[in-house]
């Protein structure tokens, strides 16, 4: 079973879940503008992504810009930041068991599928 934190707006997000679903795995679809992950989630996501949080911030979004760029936050304020501005979260991440990878770009998906 694989897990995809999906945008339907972006198109590379479209694009590896399209490749996700070629695969031959069962495949979960979260669309986290909608379902907003919690803080739990979140820290359980950055633990099977290896990263930091602010590694998976979209810095071209212009609420970034407007409020947060060249700004210090802790990592704990970052996950919380991106809790409540999920539009910040970088996608598509794709989850399977206890890895994750973020698809940028969208090749890396093969790494996962």
């Amino acid at each position: 079973m694989l897990q995809i934190y999906h945008n339907p707006r972006c198109t590379i997000s479209r694009k590896v879940l399209e490749e996700v679903r070629k695969s031959s795995n069962e495949v979960e679809v979260i669309e986290y503008l909608k379902k907003i992950p919690t803080v739990k989630e979140l820290k359980l996501l950055l633990s099977k992504l290896n990263l930091k949080p602010l590694q998976i911030v979209r810095t071209s979004e212009k609420l970034f810009k407007e409020k947060f760029k060249g700004k210090n936050f802790t990592d704990e304020e970052w996950i919380q930041i991106l809790h409540e501005n999920p539009v910040l979260i970088e996608r598509p991440i794709v989850v399977k068991n206890n890895k994750a990878i973020l698809c940028r770009p969208p090749e890396r998906v093969e790494e996962i599928i």
